[in-house]
């Protein structure tokens, strides 16, 4: 039987960006976008531009495919490379920061923000300044500089369509005209896959361990973040900000089989979930169609197939990762952006070799120790504030797993 969609007026003819086209959810949203023209035609998602940080290939060849306006390549030295491969295509190629923010800011309706980490945070912020629908599956953005991030969007009149699995579930269920009558939101995270492993054995876990996510196809460093549950910390202090909720509001669940990918409860006992099979098509596909729905290839669930489904709370204990994601939105200032910043240079060592899995959260509570937790940081006012904070906590990061 072959696919039929109907996508409304409002999706019908959007014109996109992709930022990160080539890692797992952008690889997903091209999909989308590809099943969409065999159905409908080109015109059914026009594509503006495409980025990649260094898969060239990759990029040369969706480009190809998709025939944008502009490729993106953000590693400089492989610019001539793109340049030879789209020669004959008509397709403007460019490299380095300057031209991925050059990418956001071009006249795309909907905006797919996948660049990996803080390296993500210009061209995002870019797209969110010139008022675009921007699907978040960034988070560390709204985690190093939420407050700036929210107030450019009600300056731009930016829409922010969540598109991580759980904040976009929320995001379904969660009823805005009703805030008072919500509380709490309530993340589900699968635990990866060192769930039930003991401190003794996560000690000698090896990178290779850690990318091998039980329910979810990711890239590497999200993989880690799943595993030492540090990804469920970010996604608390992002929700903090999407949705407006303290961190005393959103409780975090271990829910093994990654079916409910999260809840809602409000004050007359009800409790909203929105399920799933776990494909990140299916929050990719909301956040692209939005407001209205579209087709996607997701394996349907069959609840009575899937049996049970468990919850339990999470042991902090064995992931101290999400404790201090918590303590960091609670103590605010500068906490989250040293938190992830440590993060992200730790989670690079482990995936080189150069420290253990333990120490990821070992060298992210040093990093905020030694930094006062940020307490002392002056208001970050500009992104060149957060960029600069974000350098320190990375160099303390360096000096503690070199010491």
């Amino acid at each position: 039987m072959g696919l039929t969609m109907d996508l409304g007026d409002a999706a019908f003819g959007k014109r996109i960006t992709v930022l990160g086209s080539t890692g797992s959810v952008g690889c997903s949203t091209l999909d989308l976008v590809a099943r969409a023209r065999d159905s409908i035609g080109v015109e059914a998602f026009p594509i503006e531009a495409l980025t990649a940080h260094s898969n060239v290939a990759e990029l040369i060849s969706q480009a190809r495919t998709f025939k944008p306006q502009l490729a993106v390549i953000g590693e400089p030295a492989l610019l001539d490379d793109l340049r030879e491969g789209l020669a004959g295509t008509g397709i403007k190629a460019a490299g380095g920061p300057s031209a991925l923010i050059e990418a956001a800011q071009r006249p795309a309706d909907w905006v797919m923000a996948a660049i990996v980490g803080a390296a993500g945070l210009a061209p995002t912020y870019a797209a969110i300044e010139r008022g675009a629908q921007v699907a978040l599956a960034n988070k560390e953005c709204l985690v190093c500089a939420g407050e700036l991030v929210m107030a450019l969007a009600r300056r731009s009149g930016a829409t922010l369509l969540p598109a991580d699995s759980e904040h976009n579930a929320i995001f379904q269920v969660l009823e805005q005209a009703n805030r008072d009558a919500i509380e709490k939101i309530i993340l589900t995270a699968s635990g990866g896959p060192f769930l039930n492993m003991s401190l003794d054995d996560m000690a000698h876990v090896t990178p290779a361990q850690a990318v091998a996510h039980p329910n979810w196809s990711m890239g590497e460093k999200i993989s880690v973040d799943s595993a030492t549950m540090m990804n469920k910390g970010l996604e608390v202090i992002e929700a903090h900000y999407l949705f407006g909720f303290g961190a005393d509001e959103i409780e975090v669940l271990i829910h093994p089989q990654s079916v409910v990918h999260s809840m809602v409860a409000y004050r007359d006992g009800s409790v909203l979930a929105q399920l799933g099979s776990p494909d990140m098509r299916t929050p990719i596909a909301h956040t692209l169609a939005w407001p209205g729905r579209m087709d996607a290839p997701s394996e349907r669930l069959d609840l009575a197939e899937r049996g049970a489904l468990t919850f339990e709370s999470p042991d902090e204990t064995r992931f101290p990762a999400l404790r201090l994601a918590r303590n960091s939105l609670q103590i605010g200032r500068g906490a989250p952006t040293i938190l992830n910043a440590a993060n992200e240079a730790a989670v690079t060592a482990f995936l080189g070799g150069r420290i253990g899995f333990l120490d990821i959260p070992r060298v992210v509570e040093g990093a905020l120790d030694r930094m006062n937790n940020g307490r002392g940081v002056a208001d970050l006012n500009a992104l060149e504030d957060v960029f600069a904070l974000d350098s320190q906590a990375r160099e303390q990061a360096k000096q503690l797993m070199s010491a």
